[in-house]
C-alpha cells in the first residue's frame, strides 16, 4: 500500500490541529503573506478585462480568529480613489463583487463568509496605498481627512504630532480606520465627575467623529459608480457612518481634539465579588471607578477570583509612581504566548482536556499579574495613543461574542451585576456536567452614545451604530459592552453563547435597557454557529434599529440608502444578503 495513502487520515488529522493552533496563535499557521501575481502560470484564469494598470494577485485571507480562513483570493491594489471606481465598475459589468480588506482584525464573516469561498469576488487592499493622513489644525476644532487603508496605529500617531488626539480608542493598532468605522469601533471612556467634553472629542465610537466622507456610490444619472462626498448634515450619511461593510468609504474627515495625557493604572487585587457587586454597594465597584476617573476596562478570566482591571485617568503631570511611556504595546507579557499558556492550549485544544480550563484560566491571570509587576507595567503615564493602544497581532487569539447594552450611567452597576451574575451560574452549571465551553475572559467597558451634537447641530446619527441614542429615551446616556473570549472550536461554545444572548435580550429591556449586537463580534447563534440566527437576523436585529427611532433615520431608511447607492450589491458580503435581503 502506498505510505501516504495510508497515512492519509493521520495526516488530515494533523493538518486540522495544526490550524486549531495557528488560529490561536500557538504556532505559526499560514498567513495571508504570500502572493501570486496574476500572469503566473499557477494563478489560474484571471478575472477578464480587470483594469490593466491596477496590481492584481491571489492571496490567502484570515480573520483574527482564523474561524474564516480562504486561500487564493483574487486581490487587488488600488493606488488611488479612481482605481476603486474603476474596479467597482469593471465588476459591475463582469458580475464580480468587490470588498475592501485591511488587517483582517474582525470576527464576524463581513468580507467573505466561510463556506461560500470567493467565487467572483475581488478584495481591494486599501493598506498599501490609500493611507494618506492630513491635519487642518486652522480649522475649529482641528480637523483630519484621511484615507481609510491607514492604520489606527498611524492615525493616532500623526496626531499627536500635532497634538491632537482621541478620548478613547480600540486597543489594536492594526485596523484600518475604514474598517474601524464599518463597525462602529471603540474604546472605553465616559466622562468622570466634573469631566467636561472638549470640542473635537467624543464618548462615543469612532463613527461619531465623521464630519464628512468619500464614497463609491452609483450615479443613476450616469448609470456608473463614482465618487460623492457627503457632510454630516446630510441626511443619507446616516447608513454610511457604520456601514458593516455594505458600501466603499475611500476617505473621512474627523474631528479631533487636544491630546490628553492619561494615567493608566492596572489592579489584580480587587475581588470579582467587590468590583461586580450590586448596584448600591459600597467599595470599589465599577460605577464608583467610572466617577473617579470615567475610563475603565475589566479582563475577568474564568475560574478566578480577581479581574485585570486598568483605569485611566486624565493626570496632565507625571504621578510620582508611574512609569512614563513613550510609545503603544506596553504589556510585553501579553505579546506573546508563554510556555505555560502554550502546552495548556495545546492540551485543551489538541489533547480535548477540557477539564484544564479552570488551570487556563488561573495560569493566564497568574502572568498577566506577574507581567506587570516585572515589567513595571501597572502604573503608567503617557499621551492617550501610548496606553490606549496594547493589543499586538501576536497575542493570543481567540474568538469572540460581543454586545452593547444601553442603559442610564445611574444603571451601570446594575447591568453589570446582572450579567455578572448570570454568566457565573451558568460558567458553574456547566462545569457540573464537566463541560467547559469558555476558556477565555469576559471583558468588560463603558462608553458614552454617539452623540450627533458632539459634531454639530444639525448633524446626523450613525444610524446602524450599536451606540445610535435612542430619541424616545433620552436618559439612556452610556453602553456597557460585554465581550466572552474563548478558544475557536470549544465544545459547546457556541450553545453557551447563544444562552447568553437570549438571556440578554430578554432582560435588557423596557424602560431599563436594550441590547445591540458589536457588529465586529460574535452573534445570532443557533447552539452549532454563530451569524446563523434566523430570527435574530431578519427580525430582532432590525427591530433594534427601529424602535424609538424616526423613519427617517432606522433601519430600513439604512436599507434603502445602501440599496439606492449600491443597486447592484457589489459590496454584499453573503452575511449582508441576510441581514439586509
Amino acid at each position: 500500500m502506498n505510505q501516504d495513502f495510508r497515512d492519509e487520515p493521520a495526516r488530515r488529522s494533523f493538518l486540522a490541529d495544526m490550524a486549531k493552533l495557528a488560529a490561536a496563535g500557538v504556532v505559526a499557521g499560514w498567513t495571508p503573506l504570500y502572493q501570486i501575481a496574476a500572469h503566473a502560470q499557477s494563478a489560474g484564469a484571471t478575472p477578464p478585462g480587470f483594469p490593466a494598470d491596477v496590481p492584481l494577485y491571489k492571496q490567502a485571507f484570515q480573520n483574527w480568529s482564523g474561524e474564516v480562513a480562504v486561500q487564493d483570493v483574487w486581490t487587488a491594489a488600488p493606488r488611488s480613489a479612481d482605481d476603486v471606481v474603476a474596479i467597482v465598475n469593471w465588476a459591475r459589468a463582469n458580475g464580480y463583487r468587490v470588498r475592501p480588506r485591511g488587517y483582517m482584525h474582525n470576527w464576524s464573516p463581513l468580507t467573505l463568509d466561510p463556506g461560500a469561498g470567493a467565487a467572483n469576488v475581488v478584495l481591494l487592499d486599501t493598506t498599501k496605498s490609500l493611507t494618506t493622513v492630513s491635519v487642518d489644525t486652522s480649522a475649529r476644532p482641528a480637523r483630519v481627512t484621511a484615507q481609510t487603508g491607514v492604520s489606527l496605529e498611524s492615525l493616532l500617531a500623526t496626531l499627536e504630532q500635532y497634538g491632537l488626539g482621541l478620548i478613547a480608542a480600540p486597543a489594536p493598532g492594526d485596523i484600518t480606520l475604514g474598517g474601524a468605522l464599518a463597525i462602529d469601533a471603540h474604546g472605553t471612556a465616559v466622562p468622570a465627575t466634573g469631566e467636561t467634553l472638549q470640542p473635537g472629542h467624543s464618548y462615543g465610537s469612532l463613527s461619531n467623529l465623521v464630519v464628512a466622507l468619500t464614497a463609491v456610490v452609483f450615479d443613476s444619472a450616469r448609470q456608473q459608480y463614482a465618487l460623492r462626498r457627503f457632510e454630516r448634515n446630510d441626511p443619507e450619511i446616516g447608513a454610511f457612518l457604520a456601514h458593516l461593510g455594505m458600501a466603499f468609504v475611500v476617505d473621512v474627515t474627523l474631528i479631533a481634539g487636544p491630546n490628553q495625557r492619561l494615567r493608566c493604572q492596572s489592579f489584580v487585587d480587587i475581588p470579582a465579588s467587590e468590583l461586580f457587586a450590586p448596584a448600591g454597594t459600597a467599595g470599589r465597584t465599577i460605577s464608583s471607578l467610572l466617577d473617579r476617573s470615567g475610563r475603565i476596562e475589566a479582563i475577568w478570566f474564568p475560574f478566578t477570583s480577581a479581574p485585570w482591571l486598568k483605569v485611566w485617568t486624565p493626570t496632565p503631570s507625571k504621578p510620582l509612581l508611574s512609569r512614563t511611556v513613550t510609545q503603544p504595546y506596553n504589556y510585553p507579557f501579553s505579546d506573546s504566548i508563554s510556555q505555560s499558556i502554550s502546552d495548556l492550549v495545546k492540551r485543551i485544544v489538541i489533547g480535548g482536556e477540557a477539564s484544564l480550563t479552570p488551570l487556563f484560566g488561573q495560569t493566564q491571570f497568574a502572568v498577566t499579574a506577574a507581567g506587570l509587576a516585572l515589567t513595571l507595567s501597572a502604573d503608567l503615564w503617557g499621551w492617550s495613543r501610548t496606553v490606549l493602544q496594547y493589543i499586538r497581532p501576536t497575542t493570543l487569539r481567540v474568538t469572540a461574542n460581543g454586545y452593547a447594552v444601553l442603559a442610564r450611567r445611574a444603571d451601570v452597576q446594575r447591568v453589570i451585576g446582572e450579567f455578572v451574575q448570570f454568566y457565573q451560574n451558568r460558567i458553574d452549571a456547566y462545569k457540573a456536567r464537566n463541560e467547559y465551553p469558555i476558556n477565555g475572559p469576559v471583558e468588560i467597558r463603558i462608553t458614552g452614545l454617539d452623540q450627533p451634537a458632539d459634531v454639530g447641530a444639525a448633524a446626523v446619527a450613525p444610524t446602524l451604530s450599536a451606540l445610535t441614542p435612542r430619541p424616545d429615551h433620552p436618559e439612556w446616556d452610556v453602553a456597557v459592552w460585554f465581550d466572552i473570549l474563548t478558544l475557536p472550536g470549544t465544545p459547546g461554545a457556541d450553545r453557551f453563547y447563544r444562552e447568553i444572548e437570549q438571556w440578554m435580550l430578554a432582560n435588557y429591556t423596557g424602560s431599563y435597557a436594550m441590547l445591540r449586537p458589536e457588529w465586529s463580534k460574535g452573534w445570532g447563534y443557533t447552539d452549532t454557529a454563530a451569524w446563523q440566527d434566523g430570527t435574530m437576523l431578519s427580525v430582532t436585529i432590525p427591530r433594534l434599529y427601529r424602535d424609538g427611532q424616526s423613519t427617517t433615520s432606522n433601519w430600513d431608511a439604512a436599507r434603502a440608502t445602501l440599496a439606492r447607492y449600491d443597486p447592484q450589491r457589489i459590496f454584499r458580503a453573503p452575511l449582508h444578503d441576510r441581514l439586509m435581503p
